[in-house]
């Protein structure tokens, strides 16, 4: 399927107004956001009985006194926080659920006017979102801004052939991202995280993509092939997304490509949220999205702190209205000024998200662990990839190309010790050294997963 003119139309329409934005002052920014927020409220008090109940008391209260909207409280709540009558969650599921097992184009809108995706439920919850053409054709041109910004020409006369290695599953956003762009405009080779590398390997040589998007987990061992020669191509640019980057990961795609990928920070509930400029520091796109980094408690942190969790208000959004919709992301919000021009305000930090912090046995209860305790130890012992899983027993970590530096009892007393450090007590480690790390439905492959259960 060719994609829709309609939304090719507004697509480009939006790609190009944006770029005015580029040079916004910080003022102009706020301006746009607080017309933007009364837009967005208007619609939301109008059309959603569950905003009028949430909200009530407080339907002129500034935003940061506004309570907080769970995925659980929009899914609960479905049919009553849409503001469009009629509009059913369980039609919806029964779409989804028959686009799985139909294998029909995802790109193509339900009953002609809206696009949907699915969240996989890492959390505790899945989660079901859907766009009309307009939010949509915004969604898209989000995920195109970060492109512009990293550099990356594209445009009717300069065709972008992207390689994608993230899901196939025909529900998760990024397979209903690629069929809407699939056009001449934008040829994309889509493939499954979960293939086997040499098969990844074979389709991208043949493919030769000019902009190479996909998991660092599977960015990393693509990095090691190119080095030793089995992988052949020369992106003008990489993405990595939707898991965290680390340092020693963007050096070898470094080494192996010669430029620095650039990390995109987004969601399905709100599609692009921040991507690096050309200068590799990180923006928000505050036109688009108003973000809240806070503390366990609900607080506004320090700038540059990063915050517990994170509120966000998605602007674009109407037939779902997202106002201070509570993310598990762990990041932070710095000043703005960058070399590029841009005012939009600098992401500082993202250290992944809550359900990442292992909960372990201490001399006093239990002690939370960050996944950077980790990072000390398995960035440099693992060439390609590694995992903490939890489970009952203990941890079982999982190293992909040993490093020739370390050895598979080294690990295990390094992790032992630094774990020590981190105040827990009696953890049973068991180090294996495997082929693949082990990957969600998704083909996603989180550093740390935590029991079963846990937060």
């Amino acid at each position: 399927m060719t994609m829709d003119i309609a939304l090719l139309s507004e697509l480009l329409f939006l790609r190009a107004s944006w770029r005015r934005r580029d040079h916004w002052d910080s003022r102009r920014i706020a301006a746009h956001q607080e017309r933007a927020l009364t837009d967005l409220r208007r619609a939301a008090y109008a059309g959603s009985e569950f905003y009028r109940r949430h909200h009530a008391g407080r339907l002129d209260a500034p935003l940061a006194e506004l309570p907080p909207v769970t995925k659980a409280d929009l899914m609960n709540n479905f049919d009553q926080a849409v503001t469009v009558p009629g509009l059913r969650l369980a039609e919806l599921e029964d779409h989804l659920r028959a686009l799985s097992v139909t294998g029909a184009d995802p790109g193509q809108p339900w009953q002609e006017r809206w696009w949907a995706a699915a969240t996989a439920g890492t959390t505790g919850r899945r989660g079901i979102f859907i766009w009309d053409r307009s939010e949509w054709a915004t969604v898209l041109a989000s995920y195109a801004r970060a492109n512009d910004w990293a550099g990356v020409p594209v445009g009717l006369t300069h065709p972008l052939r992207v390689g994608m290695i993230s899901s196939r599953v025909p529900t998760h956003q990024s397979a209903v991202v690629g069929a809407s762009l699939r056009s001449r405009f934008v040829p994309t080779l889509r493939l499954d995280a979960t293939d086997p590398l040499s098969e990844t390997v074979a389709a991208l040589n043949t493919f030769q993509p000019r902009l190479l998007v996909g998991y660092p987990s599977v960015l990393t061992p693509l990095a090691a092939e190119q080095r030793a020669g089995r992988l052949s191509i020369a992106p003008e640019s990489v993405m990595s997304a939707s898991e965290v980057l680390s340092e020693q990961a963007a050096a070898r795609m470094l080494a192996a490509w010669g430029s620095v990928p650039f990390d995109v920070y987004a969601s399905t509930e709100t599609a692009g949220i921040a991507s690096p400029c050309s200068f590799h520091n990180s923006h928000i796109y505050e036109d688009l999205v108003i973000v809240e980094p806070v503390s366990q408690a609900g607080m506004p942190v320090p700038p540059g702190t990063v915050g517990a969790r994170l509120l966000v208000t998605v602007l674009f959004s109407r037939t779902l209205p997202l106002i201070r919709y509570e993310m598990s992301d762990r990041v932070g919000v710095g000043d703005r000024g960058c070399p590029c021009g841009r005012s939009f305000a600098l992401l500082t930090g993202i250290e992944g998200r809550v359900e990442d912090v292992l909960l372990l046995p201490g001399l006093k209860g239990q002690v939370s662990v960050h996944p950077n305790v980790f990072h000390k130890v398995l960035d440099e012992a693992a060439l390609t990839g590694w995992q903490v899983i939890q489970e009952p027993s203990g941890l079982r970590v999982l190293l992909v190309g040993l490093a020739a530096s370390a050895s598979r009892e080294v690990v295990h007393a390094d992790v032992v010790s630094a774990l020590t450090s981190a105040g827990v007590v009696g953890a049973q480690v068991n180090v294996q050294v495997v082929e693949a790390v082990e990957r969600t439905p998704l083909g996603k492959a989180p550093l740390v997963r935590a029991l079963k259960g846990q937060p």
